[in-house]
């Protein structure tokens, strides 16, 4: 068995706009790929970050959980992808219309301030649980839904999806200055008809027009991951690799029609 020890220099202070503190940094297990390390550092900054701010840390493939960013600097692994939607580029295939069109028709989408409550911890319990992403963790309490998505340190918004008034999806969002970052999003297994992550995509893209915004933040691709792999089928998109945003199109056909 392999030895994890932490980093000697944690606590340290980031000199960045604002500040930030390095209140974790250790290698340990990869939450996304078996047999790997992974090292993601957590940093609180100083105060909430402005939208300028937060568009700033997105654009160099920054991520938020609670109050922390991180960003991965995994000592042998780069499969970790920031991944992005040129929004003014973006055009819906036939399918995400149907989607759209269709849950238009029958769910009430509300948009307002990241709360907790019981239905939202089912539902987010419920998801992790069909989806086999618990990993033999217990399941979230209100105090730890709070902690991982409500509990921000920038301008932070919910997209709650309703049928017939039942409360049936939720997407945890940012706010920066020319762009959304898509958080987190959950549904009740019950209603996975609805196709509510591809739907709240669709919806976050809504918004971005609606605001004038240039870019969609939908995390991490890695394409050995098989709860990640969906986010490349949003195309165009741009990936962050090797430190620059490459550009991936969509497919054309030998007589110049997409694919």
């Amino acid at each position: 068995m392999r030895m994890v020890r932490p980093h000697d220099n944690v606590p340290r202070v980031v000199e960045e706009q604002p500040p930030e503190l390095i209140v974790y940094d250790r290698e340990q297990p990869c939450p996304y790929l078996p047999n790997r390390i992974s090292r993601l550092p957590l940093r609180l900054p100083s105060r909430p970050l402005a939208r300028e701010e937060l568009s700033d840390r997105l654009d160099r493939g920054d991520r938020r959980q609670g109050y922390v960013l991180y960003r991965p600097t995994c000592p042998k692994c780069r499969a970790c992808e920031p991944i992005r939607l040129p929004v003014l580029d973006y055009a819906l295939t036939s399918a995400q219309r149907r989607i759209l069109r269709r849950n238009n028709e029958q769910i009430t989408v509300r948009l307002g301030p990241a709360v907790v409550d019981r239905r939202r911890v089912e539902i987010y319990n419920s998801h992790k649980l069909v989806r086999g992403l618990q990993d033999g963790q217990p399941p979230i309490d209100e105090d730890g839904y709070r902690d991982f998505l409500v509990a921000s340190c920038c301008d932070t918004f919910e997209l709650a999806y309703y049928l017939d008034e039942r409360l049936i999806g939720i997407a945890i969002c940012d706010r920066a200055a020319d762009s959304i970052s898509a958080v987190y999003c959950c549904y009740d297994p019950a209603y996975q008809r609805y196709s509510i992550g591809t739907y709240s995509i669709l919806k976050q893209l809504e918004l971005c027009h609606e605001w004038g915004l240039s870019y969609l933040y939908l995390g991490l691709y890695i394409a050995d991951c098989e709860t990640m792999t969906y986010k490349a089928r949003f195309l165009p998109h741009e990936r962050r690799l090797r430190g620059h945003w490459v550009r991936f199109d969509v497919p054309r056909t030998t007589d110049g029609a997409q694919g």
